[in-house]
Order: C-alpha cells, then sequence, then structure tokens
C-alpha cells in the first residue's frame, strides 16, 4: 500500500552525478569574482547561465546559430539542474554537453558541470529550446545545418 504521507518527489530515486564519458563535447567556462554569493560557492543562477553560455557558444561555433540575424531561434521551455558539489571563484568550470532529445522543432540539451580535471559533475541539468520563427515566434522544423550538428551531440 502506497504511503499517501510522502511528498511525490519522495519516490523518486535520488539522482547522481554523471561521468565525463556520458558527454559529447566540452567547453571551458572561467568563473568569476562575482559568482560567488556570501556563502562562498557559486550562486545557483549563475549554473543556468553557464548552460546557455555552453550550448549557445558551441551552435554559434558550428556555423549554425545566428543570435542576431538568423530566422530561426530557440526559446526555452523548460529548465531544470540538480547539484552535487560546489563550485567556486577561482576555479575553471567544463561544461559537458549532450543532446538528450531531438524533435521535429524542439531539443533537450542536457549539460554537466565539471570542476577541471574532476571525473564526475558538480552540478547537471538540462533545458528545453523550441525553435521558432524569429518574427512570428511560432514552432518551426529545425533546419537542417542545425539538425545534422545536434545529431553529433546524441
Amino acid at each position: 500500500m502506497p504511503n499517501n504521507d510522502m511528498p511525490p518527489s519522495a519516490s523518486a530515486a535520488k539522482p547522481v552525478a554523471d561521468g565525463r564519458d556520458t558527454y559529447r563535447v566540452f567547453r571551458s567556462i572561467s568563473t568569476r569574482w562575482m559568482d560567488n554569493d556570501v556563502y562562498g560557492h557559486v550562486n545557483n543562477v549563475v549554473y543556468y547561465s553557464w548552460f546557455d553560455t555552453a550550448v549557445n557558444a558551441h551552435l554559434i561555433e558550428q556555423g549554425v546559430l545566428d543570435i542576431h540575424h538568423g530566422p530561426v531561434i530557440g526559446l526555452v521551455v523548460e529548465t531544470q539542474c540538480n547539484y552535487f558539489a560546489p563550485l567556486a571563484f577561482p576555479q575553471t568550470i567544463e561544461a559537458g554537453i549532450r543532446v538528450a532529445r531531438l524533435g521535429s522543432s524542439s531539443v533537450r540539451y542536457e549539460v554537466g558541470l565539471f570542476a577541471q580535471g574532476e571525473p564526475l559533475c558538480a552540478a547537471r541539468g538540462h533545458f528545453v529550446h523550441v525553435y521558432v520563427d524569429r518574427d512570428t515566434r511560432r514552432p518551426v522544423p529545425l533546419p537542417t545545418p542545425l539538425k545534422n550538428a545536434l545529431e553529433t551531440l546524441i
């Protein structure tokens, strides 16, 4: 008989840190003095910024995202993060990127944040981009060059 006094999340499996081998590409990110909070570690909101930075910089470098003039842009519709170990200035962060799901107009990116050289991620999260027409903001199929670049991250 189920225990109805437990919150729904209590029955879910506890998240665990991923290893480097589960990610397809990595990007180094330097922490900044201002990233630390009063508790002496990077504030949680910064992690979400690193997710955006890692994924979008990779797509720009691959030539499949033009943030200024491209007809298609990605809008975040979902995001989540689990924290396993603290990160702090002046560490270098290595962001591992992978694609967990590739739809016709959406992508679920997963990012692991590693302290430089560490085997397990200090945090792991995801976000879902729905790709839309820049002007109408209506979903559109992924452009072929973008889809091809994303397939290498699966």
